[in-house]
């Protein structure tokens, strides 16, 4: 697979899965078209290998956190629409345009800036309206004032050097049960349409999009045109209480054991000496910690696995490695590839983001630059993106 200098620790991104979960995304959609979210670096999985494969498997856009990201996507052969979710520069106008890259306008002042900029430089920036229902961050405050949001988006629609083409939100709570999150989505809901239908009255939109991962999987008849699919393409559901049947997961974390070695009682282990032995036992290194993107808080409390077998972690994570009980693994030694996250009975994504106190997205998110992805089509390595390799 790869060879033994890069064998270290490593992500394996199961490109099979992806395509998997891009189907299901889409017949949950029905008849809207799928953007998909593949901002901070495709979540961590790569992002040049991803878009790419998503695209090939139908998807129809792809939305990113910033221009550089857009930028990278043109650079790794995206032709679909792009759309950036958040702030760009307007002095980058000239930049947008010529990537052909969708802006999302968020605000009066915004749109005056980005207007006199394209202006400016003598180009139309093509731009997505957001509209905040109620998740506080960028938007015109629909939420806030109706009549001043609607005003102050349909003169977005009359400024020279916009072209708008399309108006969205973002659910705030669309992943959790409890009713008075429920009411709240469905207000969201409610006043996202209202706003569109008067937006409408002046003019179509092409495309118009208020579902998130969280939206589709509790809600796939508020497609509107458009869906934006995140966390759910790889593998992994909303949350732990809205689960999307069928996904398959995409990373799986792996490393190998540098060493094993037998402990007596008393013997301590790592850093602040946080664990110490109350038995014989054999315990495993392997070659990993916090610098690769596991979490230093699973110090005790995660589960990685070793020939199949779950091999809890003991003492604090370190910066470069990790000390794992392989008392219940005998056939364990130096040299044998060790499971950190993403397979059974190692710890899922899921499960060590609640051991840590956090969620999925981050753990993917975290995967360190200095972890080699290997990616993976019918079970065998067909790529491998290794960014301290890179020229």
């Amino acid at each position: 697979m790869m060879n033994p200098f890069d064998a270290h620790c490593w992500a394996e991104i199961d490109l099979d899965a992806l395509v998997h979960n891009f189907h299901l995304i889409q017949q949950r959609a029905g008849a809207a078209k799928v953007c998909a979210v593949v901002k901070a670096d495709a979540y961590g999985h790569g992002d040049g290998m991803v878009a790419r494969t998503l695209a090939e498997a139908g998807a129809a856009w792809f939305a990113v956190s910033s221009l550089a990201e857009a930028r990278h996507l043109r650079r790794e052969g995206i032709e679909q629409p792009i759309l950036i979710l958040g702030m760009t520069r307007p002095d980058c106008a000239a930049v947008l345009a010529k990537e052909r890259v969708t802006q999302a306008i968020y605000s009066p002042e915004y749109a005056q800036a980005l207007s006199q900029a394209a202006e400016a430089a003598g180009v139309t920036v093509e731009g997505h309206l957001k509209i905040d229902t109620g998740m506080g961050r960028i938007g015109f405050g629909a939420c806030r004032d109706l009549e001043a949001a609607v005003s102050g988006l349909l003169e977005c629609r009359r400024r020279k050097g916009l072209a708008v083409t399309g108006a969205f939100q973002h659910f705030s709570v669309a992943d959790s049960p409890e009713e008075a999150d429920r009411r709240y989505t469905e207000a969201q809901y409610a006043l996202f349409r209202q706003v569109v239908t008067r937006l409408e009255k002046a003019g179509p939109l092409s495309v118009v999009h208020c579902s998130n991962s969280a939206g589709l999987t509790g809600h796939p008849d508020w497609s509107c045109g458009m869906v934006r699919a995140g966390i759910i393409l790889y593998g992994q559901d909303p949350s732990a209480s809205l689960r999307f049947p069928g996904l398959r997961p995409v990373m799986t974390v792996k490393t190998v054991v540098s060493q094993v070695k037998n402990l007596s009682p008393g013997d301590c282990v790592g850093y602040g000496r946080a664990y110490t032995a109350d038995r014989t036992l054999r315990a495993a290194t392997i070659c990993c910690g916090y610098a690769d993107g596991y979490p230093r808080c699973l110090s005790n409390l995660g589960t990685a696995s070793i020939h199949g077998k779950p091999a809890p972690v003991i003492g604090r994570v370190s910066m470069d490695q990790i000390v794992v009980d392989a008392s219940a693994i005998p056939e364990a030694a130096a040299g044998d590839e060790a499971v950190l996250l993403g397979a059974a009975p190692a710890d899922g994504f899921a499960q060590a983001a609640e051991k840590a106190g956090t969620i999925s997205y981050e753990l993917l998110c975290a995967v360190a630059r200095r972890v080699p992805r290997v990616y993976l089509r019918g079970g065998e390595a067909v790529e491998v993106l290794d960014y301290l390799d890179q020229v």
